[in-house]
């Protein structure tokens, strides 16, 4: 795995862990402005970035399989799987 994959995927988890904080937080403070604006902004990073990942590297969830073709999930490599390059 290369570093901008790597970055890349840390964003991701950054957001992620954002998105799902946000939420916890605003089912029990619904109408919190700041806790949905800042769910707004994580999720919306964490939607772009993972849309980047998926183009340029390979599907990070089953929804993210691009195959006309033929079923690509289980022939990309797995994210933890380093190239040899």
């Amino acid at each position: 795995m290369d570093a901008e994959q790597s970055k890349l995927l840390n964003t991701i988890r950054m957001h992620s862990f954002a998105v799902t904080e946000a939420n916890l937080y605003l089912d029990s403070h619904p109408n919190c402005k700041m806790a949905l604006e800042y769910f707004r902004k994580h999720q919306k990073e964490y939607d772009e970035a993972l849309e980047k990942y998926e183009k340029k590297y390979a599907p990070l969830r089953v929804s993210g399989v691009n195959s006309t073709d033929e079923w690509t999930w289980a022939t990309t490599p797995w994210t933890w799987e380093r190239s040899e390059n």
